[in-house]
């Protein structure tokens, strides 16, 4: 579902990262251990916060989706972040009836629904931000 532009900076912060670049970290996820890589999550810690980071992206090829890629992928990074004493994950998406499973995909793994801006994107697209506390489970106050 990337738009050419959101497509662009995934390039751009995957080069950044290749480049040796700390603030973007990425785990791919291969076909049958092979060189076809089928789908990758980004992430990195938050400027200016304690514990708190960003999930860029996870982005699984269509193909794959709902053969659990994309939780193989959220599982990978929790468990890395819980090696670097990570607090909190932050997800933001769009709410856009096509990104549905998307968020449907992050609520039924713990992650709850923190905040709407609306119009955020662009008319009638908010922004959806999620969190997941990653140090006593799912955290408990929701707003919207």
């Amino acid at each position: 579902m990337f738009q050419p532009a959101e497509a662009a900076i995934a390039v751009e912060v995957l080069d950044e990262a290749l480049a040796g670049d700390d603030d973007y970290r990425f785990v791919g996820a291969y076909e049958g251990g092979a060189d076809t890589l089928v789908g990758f999550a980004c992430w990195g810690p938050t400027p200016a916060t304690v514990g708190t980071w960003d999930l860029y992206w996870i982005a699984v090829d269509p193909a794959w989706q709902g053969k659990g890629v994309g939780s193989d992928l959220l599982h990978e990074v929790e468990r890395r972040l819980a090696a670097d004493c990570a607090r909190l994950l932050v997800v933001e998406t769009s709410s856009r009836a096509e990104y549905a499973p998307t968020r449907g995909f992050y609520e039924r793994r713990g992650f709850r629904r923190a905040a709407v801006l609306p119009e955020y994107y662009a008319p009638g697209d908010d922004l959806v931000i999620y969190l997941k506390d990653l140090t006593h489970g799912v955290l408990a106050t929701t707003a919207s």
